[in-house]
């Protein structure tokens, strides 16, 4: 299992302490031609998390090439966006030759209006483009499932789960949206059923590891996402609260791990979807679920 940040959510150029706790670092979204989002206020705190209207404000990937990938911490996944398919490729393309572990796709934004819809159209035309893996990272929609099959089919080599999903938040005083956009996307401890929601169904509909990301701030947190089918997991919006996450989650992990009976956190991938352990007398079960403990990788 590796540790990564969320796309955006991290900048190792001005906290490079933070990145050195992670496995792998990602990129805040890159574009064609330099953007400079939406107009302020763009983030906002709620009661159950942050929602942000950034709208996806990078230097292009020109200035990204020249002036920030030579800084970023390695392994680096670059996270790539547009507004057309050929936005896609063209970046793939610049990336092709550089020292870039794997390409982001960022299919789900919901702080932008114009993005492409097609998503096998879209990983289609990246894979013909590249041959670094390709992850798609998607939004915790209702054909979440079949948005990963389709990815999976067009040759994603991994997914990503899950991006922000759309949220409103009115000021106590006007009753008028906070942020300037109006509605951004919700991230933190909200979204984190909605991701091990996405993780379980897209770690039975497809064959493909999965990075696992949403409201993940505990130890228990990335557990959960584990067990429901992710192969890494991702921390987004801890980080703005919590430079110590890392550190903090991975030993919260370990802990958690232990008190299961695992060894090692790729063991517990895919646990949630194990078949329970029969038995003849249901009442005699105590405490919890037996079926984790009963496989050939647990510790002892």
């Amino acid at each position: 299992m590796r540790l990564l940040n969320a796309s955006g959510c991290l900048d190792a150029l001005t906290a490079p302490d933070v990145a050195a706790g992670l496995d792998t670092f990602v990129t805040k979204t890159v574009t064609p031609l330099p953007r400079g989002g939406n107009d302020p206020v763009r983030i906002a705190e709620t009661e159950v998390g942050m929602l942000n209207a950034i709208g996806l404000a990078n230097p292009g990937i020109d200035a990204f090439l020249t002036h920030v990938l030579p800084r970023l911490p390695r392994p680096v996944w670059v996270s790539v966006g547009g507004f057309s398919v050929r936005d896609y490729t063209e970046i793939c393309e610049r990336l092709e030759g550089e020292d870039v572990a794997a390409i982001e796709l960022n299919l789900s934004c919901p702080n932008v209006d114009e993005a492409p819809s097609g998503v096998g159209e879209v990983v289609a035309a990246a894979r013909a483009a590249t041959t670094k893996p390709l992850y798609a990272k998607l939004a915790p929609a209702a054909d979440v499932a079949e948005n990963a099959q389709a990815a999976e089919a067009a040759g994603a080599g991994g997914l990503s789960l899950v991006n922000t999903v759309k949220g409103l938040a009115l000021d106590e005083r006007t009753l008028r949206p906070v942020l300037a956009r109006g509605a951004g996307g919700l991230s933190g401890p909200a979204l984190r059923p909605l991701a091990l929601a996405a993780v379980h169904a897209c770690h039975q509909a497809t064959r493909v590891p999965i990075v696992g990301m949403g409201g993940v701030s505990r130890g228990r947190d990335a557990l959960e996402l584990l067990a429901a089918g992710a192969s890494d997991v991702a921390l987004g919006t801890v980080l703005f609260s919590d430079p110590g996450a890392p550190a903090r989650i991975r030993a919260e992990l370990e802990a958690e791990l232990a008190a299961h009976g695992f060894a090692d956190p790729d063991n517990i991938v895919g646990a949630a979807h194990e078949a329970e352990a029969s038995t003849l007398d249901l009442e005699s079960r105590v405490g919890r679920k037996k079926g984790l403990h009963t496989r050939a990788n647990v510790a002892g």
